[in-house]
């Protein structure tokens, strides 16, 4: 289990095919701040059916997208 778990679990549980989250929701999912090592961490979210589509650094927020199998 990675430090980011818990919010790859709770995007899974979206229905949505497009979510985004601002850095602040996410510091609220996961107790912390992302960080650099959301890059690293960031291709686990296969395995719970989505990707990261576009990371919005002015706008600090992040789109994921439902991935296709």
């Amino acid at each position: 289990m990675s430090k980011y778990t818990p919010l790859w679990q709770y995007i899974q549980t979206r229905t949505e095919d497009h979510v985004e989250l601002t850095f602040d929701e996410i510091k609220g999912i996961l107790g912390f701040p992302i960080d650099h090592s959301f890059l690293n961490y960031k291709k686990e979210l296969l395995n719970y059916g989505y990707q990261v589509q576009n990371i919005f650094l002015k706008g600090k927020k992040i789109a994921f997208e439902k991935s296709v199998k």
